[in-house]
């Protein structure tokens, strides 16, 4: 349809162009003491002529017009390109852990006019870079210019100056920046959430603690393993801060659920607890009751840190486990520990030997050294007094190695 309108125009064109060609009109124009006269077709190409001219030059005015605006904004596209590109290339940097890069490119693009599209953005890479590189004087400086030149983004700014205060171990500013975010954002916000919970283990709130490992498990927050883990050590802080307070030691474990009591890591804390307030009989029963449902052989050793009233019963108890778990370097120790007690020296010896068959452990060389005080052998006492403290010092030297190695990984 449309390619026979085109057509239909041509012909009627040509015919137009036809009768104009062989048109024998004139045009007379009278302007005294003037007298002009035309040809009709040598009028009608005057007229489109001028109509032609009169069109260009009004194209070339408006486009004069428009041409300083048209240069402005191609400057600020070329501009807002140039500050894309140093944006991209600060970002990457940074990502590949080239600090000093990322925050050249980043500041760079901050220096440039009308880019508050990226000034955030730059502003924090260029804080974080700052802090990666152990400059905090600069990194403040880059975040207060991010607070300056894009005050809206203030989750954007306190989020990540808390980060880098929890970083610099610096958690009760962290936390004061984070109660600043916008009313219901930290509630809210996972991000803001995790955040807090880091900050408030390091200062020790644990109380704290459980209540956002309960808002995190209701969201999309850390696996289940990890809750468990910071619920457990939760628990276990609680438990160590209430040792000197009997009655509210009591009443936190009695408020703990069945399945939190029985975790092997929170009875043994309790376990402690209990013991440095003498509630033997507490301990006796907590023990027993979590080892009879999953067996801990740590827990196992903190049977005999209280001896109660009948040590005989605790040890009948003890070798019925022994029965179960008989090559179990920590219950053999406890059981020593307990005949110790009951004053039965021979199966104290035979048991404290056999756990250190099994494990040798400084623990048990101080109970063996001991014994042997009591049954006057002074030079086997120092015996296994010396060989006690030689592993001793030998866990502390690999624990302060293995922390120095993850001190070095994480920097």
């Amino acid at each position: 349809m449309k390619g026979a309108l085109w057509l239909l125009a041509l012909f009627m064109i040509a015919v137009a162009v036809t009768m104009a060609a062989y048109n024998s009109g004139y045009v007379l124009i009278v302007a005294p003491p003037y007298r002009i006269e035309l040809s009709l077709n040598l009028l009608v190409l005057l007229l489109l002529a001028i109509i032609s001219m009169g069109y260009l030059g009004m194209r070339i005015i408006a486009f004069t017009a428009r041409l300083p605006a048209e240069l402005s904004e191609l400057r600020t596209r070329r501009r807002r390109e140039k500050a894309l590109e140093g944006t991209l290339d600060g970002l990457k940097a940074f990502f590949e852990r080239r600090y000093a890069k990322a925050e050249k490119s980043a500041a760079a693009v901050l220096k440039m006019e009308d880019s508050t599209a990226f000034s955030a953005i730059n502003a924090i890479v260029a804080a974080r870079s700052a802090h990666g590189l152990r400059n905090y004087s600069r990194r403040d400086e880059f975040l207060a210019e991010a607070e300056t030149s894009a005050p809206q983004e203030v989750a954007l700014r306190l989020m990540t100056q808390a980060e880098l205060l929890l970083d610099e171990h610096r958690p009760e500013e962290a936390l004061e920046l984070l109660h600043h975010l916008p009313s219901g954002e930290l509630r809210r916000h996972t991000g803001a959430l995790k955040l807090e919970l880091e900050a408030q283990q390091n200062v020790g709130n644990w109380d704290v603690v459980l209540e956002l490992i309960n808002q995190l498990e209701q969201r999309d927050g850390p696996e289940a393993s990890l809750i468990k883990q910071l619920r457990c050590r939760a628990h276990i802080e609680n438990l160590r801060s209430r040792m000197l307070n009997p009655q509210a030691l009591k009443e936190y474990w009695e408020s703990m659920s069945p399945s939190e009591k029985k975790d092997g890591k929170v009875a043994a804390a309790a376990a402690r607890a209990f013991s440095a307030t003498g509630d033997c009989a507490l301990v006796h029963h907590l023990v027993e009751q979590s080892l009879e449902n999953q067996w801990d052989s740590e827990l196992a050793k903190l049977y005999a840190e209280c001896v109660g009233s009948d040590p005989l019963r605790q040890i009948e108890r003890a070798e019925a486990w022994l029965e179960v778990h008989p090559g179990d370097a920590f219950l053999l120790l406890a059981l020593g520990k307990l005949c110790i007690h009951a004053e039965l020296w021979g199966k104290a010896r035979s048991y404290l030997e056999a756990s250190l068959s099994v494990k040798p452990g400084y623990a048990a060389h101080l109970a063996l050294g001991r014994l042997n005080e009591k049954l006057g052998q002074p030079e086997l006492a120092r015996n296994h007094y010396g060989k006690g403290l030689e592993l001793a010092v030998s866990q502390l030297e690999t624990a302060a190695m293995a922390e120095n190695g993850r001190i070095m990984r994480i920097e």
